[in-house]
């Protein structure tokens, strides 16, 4: 992982006496979690490309495809809700989605470039891009050079969850992709984020390895490598959160709850937190969107 403008102090994840798979090809290397999740030939790796306009056209459709499918799992909230996405060439400017578009109509052609200052540098800009998440994404880019995409809603389990303003528990496997470090909670909601010193509270509250956090009163921030593993641990998060609710209501009329223990937790997130392995996690709802709207968020 990339170095990070924020300190803090490192716990190390307890070891686990499940052995992780061996690589085939060579037995004194661990397999990857891409190679230990297939069963024969191994799914290919993160595309790559051989010009900026490629990948930046690869990205932008793949960012439009993650609009379309938060918008079909119901995470639209008015003009509330953002995803940025680094542009591969200028890692000082991000994409982001226009003010006011409803997730489910948004094409890879509406997206808006925005630089560091929060100036529009490019894309589309027949409509402007949101301002409250122009500070955080801002924010979180600048904090974590590793971070290429974020995605912020304002889903129903998300919001309803982060009035306890704390971490989920490990309550069943899925959840444990967001084991230890990889959790954060932001307590200091004070309104529409509207400054930078709220924003920069927000960066650092998330630190340097994490990926998911739930910010009190308001919703969820994932983050991610690419924009598929950062989309897809948005909706792991939102769903584990809708999970969390229905427990604490079974756990409130007497029925036991039983937590993932570290160990089991710490092995889990290794072998599934990969970005490779994240990034494929997506593609099912990513290729299901592309033939339910025939690829229309592509262009």
């Amino acid at each position: 992982m990339a170095p990070s403008a924020i300190t803090t102090e490192v716990v190390p994840l307890p070891t686990t006496k499940q052995a992780v798979p061996k690589s085939k090809d060579d037995p004194t290397k661990e397999q990857t979690a891409l190679q230990a999740i297939s069963q024969g030939v191994c799914l290919p790796g993160i595309p790559l490309f051989s010009s900026y306009d490629k990948h930046r056209a690869w990205i932008l459709s793949h960012m439009a495809g993650a609009f379309r499918v938060f918008a079909r799992k119901g995470f639209t909230e008015g003009m509330s809700g953002h995803i940025s996405v680094r542009d591969p060439e200028n890692p000082h400017t991000f994409w982001t989605n226009p003010l006011g578009r409803h997730f489910g109509l948004l094409k890879a052609s509406d997206m808006v470039l925005v630089d560091y200052d929060g100036m529009v540098v490019g894309g589309n800009q027949s409509r402007p891009a949101n301002a409250a998440g122009f500070l955080i994404h801002s924010a979180v880019h600048k904090a974590r050079s590793d971070v290429h995409a974020a995605c912020h809603c304002h889903g129903v389990a998300g919001k309803a969850w982060s009035a306890f303003g704390r971490k989920l528990d490990m309550i069943n496997q899925d959840v444990t992709y967001f084991y230890g470090d990889a959790q954060a909670v932001y307590q200091e909601f004070g309104g529409v984020v509207m400054s930078e010193a709220e924003s920069k509270k927000l960066a650092a509250a998330l630190g340097p390895k994490g990926k998911g956090m739930i910010l009190q009163n308001h919703g969820l921030l994932t983050v991610g490598g690419t924009v598929d593993e950062a989309a897809y641990l948005y909706t792991l998060m939102e769903k584990s959160c809708d999970v969390q609710l229905r427990v604490e209501a079974a756990a409130a009329n007497g029925v036991p709850k039983t937590l993932v223990d570290d160990e089991a937790a710490a092995y889990t997130f290794k072998m599934a937190s990969d970005p490779e392995a994240l990034y494929w996690e997506f593609q099912p709802d990513l290729e299901y969107e592309y033939e339910m709207s025939n690829g229309a968020f592509e262009n």
